[in-house]
């Protein structure tokens, strides 16, 4: 019975040891200061990163859980509050804090979030990605235009530029998934595709012909849809396995 009970400590221990952790961490970004979670994988390292970027609806639980699920693939992932500490509970909440998020602010917080991942001496340097969904999609993007050593990004859902002279600036490899019934983003997504290929850039799409917009998220109750969810993750972890490790 002792030796048993010794095992499930030892074990328990073992398991403990190897879990990835997470903190709140802070960072300064021109005059102010953002908070954000930092989860690292088990062991030394260094590891690659991926700067992970919320929704609309602020920080929430559902986007910690992706930062927490990279960083048990193997990645420091580095989950942004753009918000200040506020998260949207309604639409109309979330649609006003989006709104009210300077352009300016939001890419110089999203800057200095990419210094601060190149900063932590457990990070390959050479090694980070961005990764967001709907407002944080195409926030995803922007990351991508003006890091020029940013190694991959994968856009959900978000906003597109498909000017050619600003996508001439995008150096990493660029993973899409968009929703067909998505008519505020998908129509510009052909144009995005076929500019990034002109260019001679590394780009994946993926349009789901039954989904619309914010489909891997369950709180979305009318539009998610678990399907397309879990393929658009198996796509994602795949991608970044190809582009950062």
């Amino acid at each position: 019975m002792k030796r048993t009970l010794l095992s499930l400590i030892i074990l328990s221990l073992t398991l403990s040891a190897a879990a990835a952790t997470s903190k709140n961490v802070s960072y300064k970004s021109g005059d102010e200061t953002v908070q954000g979670i930092l989860y690292t994988p088990a062991g030394k390292g260094p590891f690659p990163a991926i700067i992970v970027i919320h929704e609309w609806w602020g920080l929430s639980d559902w986007v910690k859980e992706q930062a927490s699920k990279l960083s048990d693939q193997g990645y420091v992932a580095l989950a942004v509050d753009l918000y200040r500490g506020k998260v949207a509970t309604t639409a109309e909440v979330a649609h006003e804090l989006m709104n009210g998020l300077p352009e300016d602010r939001a890419k110089r917080d999203l800057h200095a979030a990419f210094d601060y991942l190149a900063s932590q001496p457990n990070v390959k340097k050479d090694r980070i990605g961005s990764i967001g969904w709907c407002m944080g999609g195409g926030l995803s993007l922007d990351v991508a235009l003006q890091q020029p050593t940013l190694r991959a990004v994968v856009i959900n859902y978000g906003r597109l530029v498909t000017d050619p002279q600003s996508l001439k600036q995008i150096n990493a490899s660029v993973l899409g998934l968009f929703g067909a019934h998505d008519q505020g983003i998908t129509p510009s997504v052909p144009k995005f595709e076929s500019s990034l290929k002109e260019l001679g850039k590394n780009v994946d799409i993926k349009i789901y012909p039954d989904a619309g917009h914010g489909f891997e998220n369950p709180v979305n109750k009318d539009g998610y849809r678990a399907d397309d969810a879990a393929d658009a993750w198996k796509r994602t972890v795949k991608f970044f396995a190809a582009t950062l490790n």
